[in-house]
Formats: C-alpha cells, sequence, structure tokens
C-alpha cells in the first residue's frame, strides 16, 4: 500500500477537527472556540490501496512564533516530512483565511485549499468563485461541509490525485517592486545553473524574508559573493519603496494585499455588511459604474496638468539655452566646431530638455496614484474591461509602466507566467505612448492646434494609444496566439498618503535619467545630425542641404512617406527616432530652424523659430499623419534590445517592426487624406 501523508493546516475555528472526523470516521474533539487541538494529533485510515495519515495542526492565524500552536504548526510544516497539505478555510471570512493560505503559498507544496462551511457562506449570502480562486492559488479549491457532510468525497478524491500529481509553482502575487526583486535573484540562480532541491522563486522569496537557513545556506556557497550585492540592493529598493525598514511588516502588508485582492476577486455579496473607510472609497473608486469614468477624468486632469503646467517653464529653459549657444559659438567663432557644438549638439539637447518639466508633471502624477494605491484599484477595475479584449488583467501594470517608459515596461511583463499572454504585451506595449514621445506631441500640438485645448488633444492622443493596443490585442488573441488567458489577482493595498521621500526619489530618479540621456546620447545624436546635414563638402564649400548625406538618405526613403504626406525631412525625423524619439525633436531642429536662420527667414528665438518653420513647411494633414505615425511605430533601439530578450529571439523583433511599422503606415494614410478632406 501507498502511504499519503496529509497535514491538516488551518485558522482557528475553522472545522478542521470535524472534517477529520467525516473523511476518516475518526472522533477528534470538536468545538466551537479556538485552540481545541493545541497539539498535532495524527489520524490513520485506509482508503482503496491507500493508507493515509492525517496529521491535525493547531489553529494558527500564521506561521509565525507568536503564539503555542503557531510554533507547533510552524515547526511541523518546515522540519517534517509530509506529501501535501490540506488547507481549511471558513467560507463565512474568507479574506481573513486567505492570510494563512498565502503563507501556505510560499512553501511551494503540493496544497488542496478546502472552503468549508459552505452551506453557512450560501445562507449569509456569500458566493464564492472555486474555480477562479483555483486560477488565482494555482492549486486546486473544493467547497465542502463538515457538519452536512458535502463534498467530503470530492475532497478524498482530490487528495488521491494531488498526492500522484506533479508539483507546480504556486501563483502568489507580490508587490511590483518585490516581484521585479525575486526576478533579479531568480535570474542569477538560473544563470549560474545553482543546485537545489528548492524552486528558485522559493529561494528568492526567503532570501528577501531574510530566513536565516536559506541565508546560512548561500554563505557557503561561491554565488554568495555576486549574490550578495543584488539581495543588498533589492532591500535598499524594498525600504525605500515602503518607507520601512521592517522587511516582516512589508511582507505581512504583501500577504494581506493579496489576500484582500483574490477576495475581491472572486467573492460577491448578496447582503450588506459595514463598511469601514477603505470600503466607502472602494465603493466610488472601483464602482462597475462610476470606477472608469473617475479614472479617465484623473487621467484626463494628469495630462491638462502636464501640458498647461509645463508650458510655464519652457521658455525659460529655451532662453537659457539660446543664451549658452551664443555663448558657445561667440567663443569658438563662427567656424565648423563652435558651428557643430551651437547649432548642432547643444540646440538639439535643448530642443529636448526644454520638455523637462512636462516629463516631471507625468511622473509626478503617475507616482501619487500609485503611491496612494489607486492604481492597484485602477487595475482591478478595469481587469474584466481587458479580458474582453484579449488581455491579462496583470498587463495593466505593464501598460501604466509604457506611459513612462517602454523600456521598463517590457521588463514588468515578466510577471506574466502564461507565455502567450505575455507575447500579446509585448507587442501592443509599443503603442503605448512613452514619455519620449511627449516632447513631439507637445511641440505639434503647440504649433499646429494653438487655438484648441492643448490638454484635450494630448489626452485624446494618450487614448487613443491605449485603445490601439487594446484592439491589436484582441486582433493578436485571435490569430496570432490563440487560447485562454489566465485569471488576474492584483494586491489590493491599503490607501496611504504619499510618502514624500518615495514620490522624491521616483521623480528625481526619472528626471535625473531624462537629463542623463539629453546630456550623452542625444547630444551625440543630435551632432551626428548636424554633421550629416553639412557634409560632404564640395571644394570646401558647404553643400545644400539636399545634397547633404543627411539629405539624400531622406530623399532615398521619400517615396515611402510620401502618400501619408511627410516630406523628406519629416521622414528623416521618422528614421533618427528609432534611436530615441526625442531625437526627432532635435533633428527638425537642425533641419528647418538651423539651416533657414542664416537666410533670415525665421526669428532668433528658437522655440519659436522651430514653430514657425513647421507651420511654415508642414501642412495640418501631414502633422496629423505624423502625429500618428510617431504614436504608432516602433519605440526606439533600447526598447528593441529589451523586446528580443524578453521575447525570446530576434525573430519576434522582426514580427513587431513589421507589425507596428505596417500599422502606423496605414493608419497615417487613412488620417492624411481623411484631415485633407475634411479641411479642404
Amino acid at each position: 500500500m501507498q502511504e499519503i501523508k496529509i497535514a491538516f493546516v488551518g485558522q482557528p475555528n475553522v472545522g478542521k477537527s470535524m472534517l477529520i472526523n467525516a473523511i476518516s470516521k475518526s472522533n477528534l474533539k470538536v468545538g466551537n472556540f479556538s485552540g481545541v487541538t493545541v497539539d498535532s494529533t495524527n489520524i490513520n485510515f485506509e482508503y482503496k490501496e491507500y493508507k493515509i495519515q492525517i496529521t491535525d495542526l493547531p489553529g494558527a492565524y500564521s506561521l509565525s512564533d507568536f503564539t503555542q500552536e503557531e510554533k507547533v504548526t510552524k515547526d511541523f510544516l518546515e522540519n517534517e516530512e509530509y506529501d501535501l497539505i490540506v488547507n481549511v478555510l471558513d467560507s463565512t471570512n474568507l479574506e481573513r483565511n486567505l492570510y494563512l493560505t498565502s503563507e501556505l503559498l510560499m512553501l511551494n507544496k503540493r496544497i488542496i485549499i478546502v472552503l468549508n462551511m459552505i452551506d453557512e457562506a450560501n445562507k449569509e449570502g456569500i458566493d464564492i468563485n472555486s474555480k477562479q480562486l483555483s486560477k488565482i492559488l494555482g492549486r486546486k479549491v473544493l467547497k465542502t461541509s463538515a457538519s452536512k457532510e458535502i463534498g467530503i468525497q470530492e475532497l478524498i478524491d482530490a487528495i488521491i490525485e494531488t498526492y500522484n500529481s506533479d508539483l507546480k509553482l504556486a501563483k502568489i502575487r507580490f508587490s511590483d517592486v518585490i516581484e521585479e526583486e525575486i526576478i533579479n535573484i531568480v535570474d542569477i540562480l538560473s544563470k549560474r545553473k545553482f543546485k537545489s532541491k528548492l524552486d528558485y522563486h522559493v529561494l528568492a522569496i526567503n532570501l528577501l524574508k531574510k530566513d536565516k537557513k536559506t541565508i546560512h545556506m548561500f554563505h557557503e556557497e561561491p554565488i554568495w559573493i555576486e549574490l550578495h550585492e543584488v539581495v543588498k540592493s533589492a532591500y535598499e529598493h524594498i525600504y525605500i519603496h515602503y518607507n520601512n525598514y521592517d522587511i516582516d511588516e512589508i511582507f505581512e502588508e504583501n500577504r494581506v494585499a493579496f489576500s484582500k485582492g483574490a477576495y475581491s476577486e472572486t467573492v460577491k455579496l448578496t447582503k450588506s455588511k459595514k463598511s469601514n473607510l477603505t470600503d466607502k472609497l472602494d465603493s466610488i473608486l472601483i464602482h462597475p459604474l462610476f470606477g472608469l469614468p473617475v479614472f479617465l477624468f484623473l487621467i484626463w486632469g494628469l495630462f491638462q496638468l502636464t501640458f498647461k503646467l509645463g508650458q510655464i517653464p519652457m521658455d525659460y529653459i529655451d532662453s537659457a539655452f539660446n543664451l549658452l549657444i551664443e555663448m558657445v559659438k561667440n567663443s569658438l567663432g563662427n567656424g565648423e566646431i563652435g558651428s557643430m557644438l551651437g547649432d548642432g549638439a547643444l540646440a538639439g539637447v535643448g530642443a529636448v530638455v526644454m520638455f523637462l518639466p512636462n516629463i516631471i508633471i507625468l511622473f509626478l502624477g503617475i507616482t501619487l496614484l500609485e503611491t496612494t494605491g489607486y492604481m492597484a484599484r485602477a487595475a482591478f477595475l478595469l481587469d474584466g474591461f481587458f479580458h474582453k479584449f484579449g488581455l491579462h488583467g496583470k498587463s495593466f501594470i505593464p501598460l501604466v509602466t509604457g506611459f513612462g517608459c517602454t523600456v521598463p515596461a517590457y521588463m514588468a511583463t515578466r510577471t506574466l507566467k502564461n507565455r502567450k499572454d505575455k507575447l500579446i504585451t509585448l507587442f501592443v506595449l509599443g503603442f503605448i505612448s512613452c514619455s519620449a514621445r511627449l516632447p513631439i506631441y507637445v511641440l505639434f500640438i503647440g504649433t499646429f492646434f494653438k487655438g484648441y485645448d492643448a490638454g484635450n488633444i494630448l489626452f485624446l492622443i494618450y487614448l487613443s494609444g491605449a485603445m490601439f493596443s487594446l484592439v491589436a490585442a484582441k486582433i493578436l488573441r485571435k490569430t496570432a496566439f490563440k487560447g485562454e488567458d489566465e485569471p488576474f489577482v492584483m494586491e489590493m493595498p491599503k490607501y496611504r498618503l504619499p510618502s514624500f521621500r518615495l514620490v522624491w526619489h521616483s521623480v528625481y530618479g526619472q528626471a535625473i535619467s531624462y537629463l542623463k540621456k539629453a546630456g550623452t546620447f542625444i547630444l551625440l545624436a543630435s551632432a551626428l545630425v548636424w554633421y550629416a546635414s553639412n557634409y560632404p563638402k564640395i571644394d570646401n564649400k558647404s553643400v545644400e542641404i539636399e545634397q547633404s548625406y543627411l539629405g539624400s538618405i531622406g530623399k532615398t526613403i521619400e517615396p515611402f512617406f510620401e502618400p501619408i504626406g511627410f516630406n523628406w525631412k519629416m521622414s528623416v525625423a521618422i528614421l533618427t527616432g528609432l534611436s530615441a524619439k526625442e531625437v526627432v525633436v532635435s533633428t527638425l531642429k537642425v533641419l528647418y530652424v538651423d539651416k533657414d536662420s542664416s537666410n533670415g527667414d525665421v526669428p532668433d528665438e528658437e522655440n519659436q523659430g522651430l514653430i514657425k518653420a513647421l507651420k511654415k513647411n508642414i501642412s495640418i494633414p501631414s502633422a496629423i499623419a505624423f502625429l500618428i505615425f510617431i504614436m504608432l511605430y516602433i519605440p526606439c533601439f533600447a526598447a528593441a534590445a529589451v523586446f528580443t530578450r524578453e521575447a525570446g529571439g530576434i525573430k519576434y523583433l522582426g514580427y513587431l517592426f513589421v507589425f507596428t511599422t505596417t500599422t502606423a503606415w496605414i493608419f497615417s494614410l487613412i488620417a492624411y487624406h481623411l484631415s485633407k478632406f475634411l479641411i479642404t
């Protein structure tokens, strides 16, 4: 006979002992108060060809050493040999009971989740979607009633089935910052092919939890030399995000959030209960009817502030760079070096840096929404909407991250366990407008739509990109990546006032990153664009820009872009935008302002000069088509490299390039001719 050793675990007063009696026909003492089982009790019985041993562990609210019961339960689960865990939950108090479940899942053992007292839950109007909960937790979930002997045979059959099945990784999810650090640790363990009986994911969690046994084990291994710095950096990242240096409290908060999220996803109440402040706020912010308008209003308000407040310091920044350019050109003379540094490098950098206020306001708004706990609610709110378009609920995180930068957004898809869900999200992320596109939007809106509400137009552009991503996801789900998406659980953190330190850390970090990019990569790109627009020299004389290297490239690719209303200069800007979207602005600056200013066609103010030059040389239909192409084609080389790594091969980058370029060209063509027809 095969022997199956089972550990029955649950919080006090969930009916474990009564359930064991129903299964084994034994006579364990039962009661309606906590602490009936003060020590582990063993029950043996036979079923078919199996000898089953049940260990009834003391009721424990968590796996801690706070009480004697919890200590006994924790020691057994961590040190004794057993085949599977039966986790018994009170169906009438599911959210609280799921807290212990979240801890058990972190052990990565075979587990059966039992929703006991289901008859009482039904009487109280508590409807639990056990199939959805099973998908969320990655473990079998059964409904039982020990007193009415409901689901007893199903539980016995599930024990046999689970015992004979392969162990799969549990699906417990932490906050994005912890998930990111888990992935970083797992990556190192995978690359170094570290040998361990435990799953890498479990090892990573144990390291972050400062588990003494795990840390001691790694201290004896050579990999600790490399791993130590990664873990240290992970703690710093987590501490500053939570503004808390107690890792136990941080993980406890995550377990509470996970429990609340799983509960919210799977339980419907047909009878009312008393609500607290969080419930009252959630009743509005994630209301089926009011929630989405509130979300759209907040995002609309953010883009209004981004444009209107961001406009105020732009002229001052622009004037400062004009002064700096003049100083550089005066000190170096009007030779080639002075022109390259002033008209090329610094002019290009200045054209990008003057949009820094817009970037800061956008990141400040997103950070505030995240740190207050609202963004988690927005993800929950949009989950059902996303499923209609074939996207996974967790895709919300990469998509929101994409408003900042596509590179970390691609990396954030690692939290999607299903490969098809991950690939769909990767392919549509490029349609989400990153902050690098913002300077182009602000420039063209200020140039061609001055009589309209700029904030509304900016909001419409970002909303259009998001809708493109959803429609594209639906098409990909129906064609290239057929299959069902997995259920989603978003941790529901408590509402909190935003931490100044965390907000400062996030916004300051993004601003510095933007400035570094402007002062290095964009500076170099602007200098190269200047060189390509001034050379080759013929008999030491300057050539017309059409005869330059840049002009030759532009004339070569112009036939491809001509049907959508682009001249060769706009075509070149699209091409240089592959390196970084900010370079589009600096390219247009060099091609339109710096080349025309020698003829006295534009005023000295660089920003006004660019606006006047664009108005003079580009029609409104062409400008609309240009904005749509910018919104839809592949983000940049850096993002492309990360996409290739996350998708799993260079062939996927080829598919992405064709997919996004074709989409951008077709919709730009439609927009160009439609707006041309309407305007004329």
